[in-house]
């Protein structure tokens, strides 16, 4: 068995014990001393230092003189909230704080796979999951209060009344799909381009790689680009008003 990072070591010993407690009270065994793994304290680890990022933003805005932070910050800002004003439309304020997120934490765990001896955590099937079951829920619960559980419904249903019975149960298999696609796309991607980057440094070390490291630094924008577009899409389609 392969050794955990000092963070996960780390973080056994201070908060082992709590979290095994937590598993055994939902009927899952866990030894106090592996009760977190090393994917869940990475992303420990980038929520922290996403935190972190908008408090020294929020803790420096200035007007007259920005510093570098706040430029990345307002890049970032601008960068997200043009792509959903064009995706979603009208209204989509309420949804960049969402996809802002979602795009920053799947892009930094994804960047943690250029670190030597790190697995990027989204390589790990239940990460991408974990993303986009809440992504589900939460396009879902926007088009309910857009449009009222009846009008959500309805607007699953099609404008065709007569073909509702055979269009609602195909939509319905398609929203779930959507947590397979979301999942599977991103975790399939970053697995494969982890694999192709440890393959080629075992072979030649020096020099080549460099290039794989470079494409795995494209694959992860891209990767997380196209979740957050896909996120993007799904709320536009749920918040859609019947006319």
């Amino acid at each position: 068995m392969p050794e955990s990072l000092a963070l996960t070591r780390l973080l056994n010993e201070i908060f082992g014990g709590v979290v095994a407690s937590l598993l055994h009270a939902v009927g899952i065994q866990a030894n106090p001393a592996t009760a977190i793994s090393d994917t869940f304290a990475l992303e420990l680890l980038v929520v922290g230092c996403l935190i972190l990022f908008f408090l020294a933003v929020r803790a420096t805005l200035s007007v007259e003189k920005p510093n570098a932070v706040q430029q990345v910050a307002e890049m970032i800002y601008e960068a997200v909230g043009g792509q959903a004003e064009q995706v979603i439309g009208h209204g989509y304020q309420r949804f960049h704080a969402y996809v802002t997120c979602i795009f920053l934490f799947v892009l930094l765990n994804n960047l943690l796979g250029l670190i030597p001896g790190i697995t990027a955590p989204t390589c790990t099937l239940v990460v991408p999951l974990g993303l986009a079951v809440p992504t589900f829920l939460y396009y879902n619960f926007h088009g309910i209060r857009a449009n009222g559980i009846g009008g959500y419904l309805k607007h699953i249903a099609g404008p065709v009344w007569w073909m509702s019975w055979l269009i609602f149960p195909i939509e319905c298999v398609s929203h779930l799909a959507r947590i397979l696609s979301l999942t599977v796309r991103l975790y399939a991607n970053m697995f494969a381009g982890d694999l192709v980057t440890l393959v080629f440094f075992s072979m030649v070390p020096i020099g080549i790689p460099v290039v794989f490291l470079g494409l795995h630094v494209f694959v992860s924008f891209i990767q997380a680009f196209v979740f957050m577009l896909l996120t993007m899409i799904y709320l536009s389609l749920a918040v859609a008003h019947e006319h």
